[in-house]
Parts: structure tokens; sequence; C-alpha cells
């Protein structure tokens, strides 16, 4: 027996269904090209043995709580309560580290942050007028999963200066208008994927206005906040919502490891059903997982748990190192870019770039269009790999930028893969204004 393409899902189909996986591909050929298309952690900050001492320490902590031998082994090796068994240490990182006090009843640990955003979309998005809207340019990996669950997604673009809640409100007029619901609006309002903005403060509370106004929740994905700090921290949307409009979605892959796959969705949004019971938004979620993918990995959780439990359960104190490591860093790509390109030849070239003060990523706009067949060339000629911006606007957009970013490599190797970018931006430049005036 064989299938033809189209009797399968029509969203494998879609182009953000495959990015990722030509990146991956394209590392993989060119496996000599520097990448600044990765926007993983440092593996420098990984060490195998810390992971026994993380599950000794989750082990301690299970005694301490009065479990006896027993009931730890069914806890660690046996299928494990739907919604996790470590909410009440996350629920003291939030606090401590976000001023995010949440009862630990209403969050749901997941395989990731992807699981959250899937399980909280299938759960809002079921009617056929629903639709969701997202910050344009939005995380690659939300707009994969409204692909997949067949969710219409209407973009409300970035300016200049980041997002604009007066823009949430006129596209959700205008959506309402159109005898559509708009269910949420999601965005990552810390060091942006891909743009790298920061909402301010106060842009950040007249954005929970607009949400009240126009009857909107808010997802919040904030895989990179952890970089801020003293003067430039601002607290997340949820620390700032009194109204339950905020669900918020976490991951312990920035701030622990990637390898884990556990993250967490806060949703502490009262559910009214039929019958007068009245639930959390977090049991309706825990209901979905059930049926996807059971629960997360107890192992998983207790490596994170043990972690939480050493680090008395403060991530920003012990991600001082990984924080230097990622603002260094960032500031060198800025600088390497302007060493490579001095802001004289970029304005005659046509090349610019943002210059956020936290995150991994940074957005260079260029004079011609940035294709996959380009970013082959690069890997091939010049021995770099970066992003094409096109995979993160839903519809059109993005064609004339890319994404790098600076968090994968040493300072060693991101100099290196700067300098081969600048001169693969100069010379492409170059030929396209040598044509252009020919």
């Amino acid at each position: 027996m064989h299938l033809t393409h189209d009797q399968l899902s029509p969203a494998l189909a879609r182009p953000v269904m495959r990015s990722a996986v030509f990146l991956n591909e394209a590392a993989a050929q060119h496996p000599e090209a520097l990448s600044l298309a990765a926007g993983r952690p440092f593996d420098d900050f990984f060490d195998p043995a810390d992971l026994v001492d993380h599950l000794n320490a989750f082990e301690q902590h299970l005694v301490d709580s009065g479990l006896g031998r027993s009931e730890i082994t069914r806890l660690l090796f046996q299928y494990g309560r739907t919604a996790g068994h470590i909410q009440d240490l996350i629920a003291s990182q939030l606090a401590n580290d976000e001023g995010m006090h949440i009862d630990p009843a209403a969050l749901v640990v997941t395989v990731g942050a992807q699981e959250g955003m899937f399980i909280t979309l299938q759960a809002l998005c079921h009617r056929p007028q629903d639709v969701l809207l997202v910050a344009s340019p939005c995380y690659i990996g939300m707009l994969g999963v409204a692909e997949l669950l067949g969710v219409p997604v209407v973009p409300v673009p970035e300016g200049e200066h980041g997002l604009d809640p007066t823009e949430v409100a006129r596209v959700a007029a205008e959506v309402r208008a159109d005898g559509r619901t708009p269910r949420a609006f999601y965005l990552v309002p810390t060091g942006s994927n891909p743009s790298g903005r920061t909402m301010p403060l106060p842009q950040r509370h007249r954005l929970l206005a607009v949400a009240e106004e126009a009857d909107l929740l808010l997802l919040e994905d904030d895989p990179y906040g952890f970089l801020t700090d003293g003067p430039e921290w601002v607290p997340t949307l949820k620390a700032l919502d009194t109204a339950q409009r905020v669900i918020h979605i976490g991951t312990f892959a920035k701030t622990c490891y990637p390898g884990a796959r556990v993250g967490y969705v806060v949703a502490d949004q009262r559910v009214h059903h039929a019958d007068g019971r009245i639930s959390l938004l977090s049991d309706e979620l825990a209901l979905i997982r059930s049926m996807v993918t059971v629960n997360t990995s107890a192992v998983s959780q207790a490596v994170i748990g043990g972690m939480l439990v050493r680090a008395d359960c403060s991530l920003r104190k012990i991600n001082t190192e990984r924080v230097a490591h990622y603002r260094s860093n960032l500031a060198l790509l800025l600088d390497c870019l302007d060493q490579g390109l001095p802001e004289a030849r970029r304005l005659d070239l046509g090349i610019s770039w943002t210059a956020p003060d936290t995150g991994f990523f940074v957005v260079i706009r260029v004079p011609f269009s940035v294709d996959e067949a380009l970013l082959i060339r690069s890997a091939e000629e010049y021995g770099v790999l970066w992003t094409p911006m096109s995979y993160f606007y839903p519809g059109e957009g993005g064609t004339e930028e890319l994404r790098v970013s600076c968090s994968a490599l040493s300072p060693t190797d991101l100099a290196e893969a700067v300098r081969r970018l600048t001169r693969f931006l100069d010379d492409t430049a170059s030929a396209v204004r040598t044509t252009t005036r020919g």
C-alpha cells in the first residue's frame, strides 16, 4: 500500500511545518558552517554529573516530605499524575523569581512549552469562528500548532518600536466585525523570538486593559524572561494580571536543560460547567493531555525538581553565569556586525538591524530576497547559517529579513560566524546594487 500526500493532513504541506526540518538538514549537510540559526542554549553549561546530583536532591526532597520508599519508587517509575508532581516547586520558583503568586493547582507540567501551546489552543479554539491573534513576526512553534489544529491565525504587526496595544484592539475589533471571535492573543513579551524586542511596562499595563475591553485571553510565552535583571527587569504579564486574563506558558529549556523536555502552563481561569461545577482551566488542560502525552516524564520532572530544590527555588540565583554569557554574546554579536559593516557602508548598501537589550536574537534587514536557496549558498560559499524571517510571518512578510542568534556559540566562534556573515551580506547586497544600476 502507498499513500499520497493529499491523503494526509493539509497542515503538513504548509511551509512552516518543514522550516525546522530544513534548518536541521542544512546544518547536517554543511557541518563546517557556523550556525547563527540555532536558538538553543550553549553546550558548555551542561554536565552529565549534574543529573545524578539533581535526582539525589529530589529523592531527598521526597523523603523530607514524608514519602516512604514504595511511594517514591512509584512516583519515579510509574505513570504519574497527569498535571505533574512538581507544581509546588515551580510555584515557589515563580514567586521567588517573578513575583507571581500562583496556586500550584493552577499549574500543568507539560512536555516542553510546545505541548503547553498545543493543549491550550486545543482547549480555547474549537468553533469555526474562533481565531488566534498573534504578534507578527511570530514564534514558529505557535504557528505550527495553529496549522495542525486548523485554527486560523490573524497577525498583529509589530512596529519599529515593538507591539502597540492599540493595534491589538484594532485587529480584535476588525475580526469581530467580520463575524469571527478572537479567542486569544499570543506573544513573547520579553526578548521576543524572533524580533528580540521587549515590551515596556506601560505597554504591558495597556495590553492588559485592552484584553479586558476586547474580551481576550493573553497567551504569554516567557522563555527569555530570566535574562532580564536590575533596571532591565519588567514583570511578566501574569504577575500584573488581576483579572485572570493571562495564560502563562513557561519552560526550563533555557534555564535548565532542553533535553529534559519540561515546561508548564499557568491557567488559573475558572471554568463554569452546565451542572454548576466550577473547575480551573488547568484541570481541563490536564484532561486534554491525558489523551496526548498522558503525563510528563517522571524522571525529567525529578531532574528539574532536584535542580529547583538545590537552587532554593530560584533559577535567577543559579543562572548568573548563563545570563552573563548570553548578554556578553548579544553585545559581541552587535559589535561584530558594526565592525564588519560600519554605519556608512551599511547605509550605502541598504542594510540595517535591530539592537535588542536582551534575548538571543537580532533581525537584519537587507535589500535582496531571502529564501532557502540563498541560505544554502551562504552555507556553501561563506560557511555560515542563519534563519529566513519569512518562516515567522503568518502569510506574507519577512522576505528581505534574516534572523541571527547569539546563544549557541562560544565568543570566538560567534565572532568568526559574524565575520563570515557580514562578508556574505556585503557581497550579496553589492551584487544586487550592481545589477540594479546596470
